[in-house]
């Protein structure tokens, strides 16, 4: 055989090197777990029933017998993982269904090219907005798991723009997590957490403000950022160069060219976007999850498919065609609470919280408090749940904060600070691989896409608690 070319030897190291999959990835993360279940000791904390809430009592932590990950564990935690990841799996698949049957009736394509002329030029009068919405439904706990379903539409958005899919992705995720990372009126979370630890609902709203705006407008300006770098050098995206030959639209989005809404189509907008609304008040009103959302996305899929008079036979076959594509996206969402499962299941979880608070004990105040910021960060990297983390941490964090003359809102907001701004880079996150599969931007790309973020998110974060330690605040 002859000597392989420079460009053979490189194609080579690449297919060698190449980045891990996202299944590759979490298979990996979660044999890691697994191991670490033949090393850690196994260790549970006394819980008690108060009220609605399962918490851990502190001091009760105690030795148990281990209960290692076997190999027919290992593959049944992925099993497992897809049936208590499902009703989230089915939304993401129900999602893409309900949306082939509207792209297919024209009308999202009518619609953005007659509307993203206007913003071509003026990208900040696009972002703030759609930035701002999603944002508020994300800081009052509105829109959080299922701001998968709305990714595609950040993603339609980017190529109208002739912007990459990480702009589409970013818009949307970001926009919805730079609130929920800051949580104002966030029941799942900070609302759970004050509970615990018996401070007034939703107190300490104006400090709180402050951060959720800081937070949000530097996220924004990120955003804005990226994409004014993108439109002047496309090779400078995240996901190189291969995604602008392959924009859907890019010919004529953009180009001048008047579109026009047809009636028909503006009816099935209409009737879209109303649903949606209509799932946004009943999720507070009746406390809708994953599972509502996924059966309005099939009443979507229906009423938009009758308005654009499409036979019951093509409203099948265009929303299983929808449904096909997402399944890789789907089902990573399963695959990344497999790992949860193998944590729980070998009770390591309360031995790594136990370990947590022994080393912030000792601690000065303001140390302390940064200490419970970052611990609650690292955490999250094994409870990728923030209710979960608060009813594991809070109990225990409380009474030390107390003892070392932390106000318990300070603690409150550092896990909140802590599991929220990991949210975004965390490989367990059952919603984040979503969206990334969603967008088909690998966890590499995008976790270069996020650092710089994710590290003045932190920078903010210190900062925050130690203002917060500086003025005690309150109300205690």
């Amino acid at each position: 055989m002859g000597k392989l070319t420079t460009q053979e030897v490189a194609q080579g190291k690449k297919r060698r090197f190449g980045q891990p999959d996202a299944y590759v990835l979490l298979f990996f993360v979660a044999l890691v777990c697994a191991i670490a279940t033949y090393i850690l000791p196994a260790g549970v904390f006394k819980t008690v029933k108060k009220g609605d809430i399962t918490m851990t009592v502190p001091g009760s932590y105690h030795a148990v017998a281990s209960n290692h990950t076997s190999i027919v564990d290992f593959f049944t935690a992925i099993q497992n993982g897809m049936v208590k990841a499902a009703p989230l799996i089915f939304l993401i698949l129900f999602t893409s269904g309900a949306l082939a049957v509207i792209e297919k009736s024209g009308a999202i394509d009518a619609f953005l090219k007659s509307t993203i002329t206007r913003f071509s030029n003026r990208l900040l009068l696009l972002i703030i907005p759609v930035g701002l919405v999603f944002s508020v439904l994300g800081t009052t706990g509105i829109v959080v798991n299922s701001v998968i379903a709305f990714i595609p539409l950040g993603l339609v958005i980017a190529r109208g723009l002739k912007l990459d899919p990480v702009f589409g992705a970013a818009l949307i995720y970001l926009g919805t997590y730079a609130g929920w990372n800051v949580p104002v009126f966030a029941p799942q979370t900070l609302g759970l957490s004050q509970r615990i630890a018996e401070l007034p609902l939703f107190s300490g709203i104006g400090y709180r403000m402050v951060m959720y705006l800081t937070v949000l407008v530097v996220t924004l300006l990120y955003i804005y950022w990226y994409a004014r770098k993108v439109r002047k050098d496309p090779t400078r995206s995240i996901v190189g160069s291969d995604w602008n030959s392959n924009t859907v639209g890019s010919d004529d989005a953009g180009s001048g060219n008047k579109t026009t809404v047809t009636l028909q189509q503006k009816f099935i907008l209409t009737f879209a976007g109303l649903s949606l609304l209509g799932f946004i008040v009943f999720s507070q009103k009746l406390k809708w999850t994953e599972n509502e959302m996924a059966g309005l996305f099939i009443f979507i899929a229906i009423g938009c498919g009758l308005i654009a008079r499409m036979s019951a036979n093509e409203i099948a076959s265009t929303f299983i065609q929808g449904c096909k594509q997402m399944i890789y996206g789907a089902l990573i969402v399963g695959m990344a609470r497999a790992v949860g499962i193998i944590l729980d299941d070998a009770k390591i979880l309360d031995t790594i919280v136990n370990a947590l608070a022994t080393v912030l004990a000792p601690l000065s105040p303001m140390a302390a408090s940064i200490g419970m910021f970052f611990g609650s960060a690292a955490l999250h990297f094994l409870i990728s749940s923030g209710s979960g983390e608060s009813t594991v941490l809070m109990p225990i964090l409380v009474p030390l904060a107390d003892l070392l003359h932390i106000t318990r809102q300070v603690a409150v907001q550092a896990v909140m600070l802590g599991e929220g701004f990991v949210n975004t880079i965390n490989p367990t996150s059952g919603v984040m691989m979503g969206v990334l599969a969603t967008s088909g931007i690998s966890y590499a790309k995008w976790l270069k896409f996020m650092l710089p973020l994710t590290a003045v998110w932190f920078v903010l974060g210190i900062i925050f608690i130690i203002i917060g330690v500086m003025i005690n605040w309150g109300p205690f």
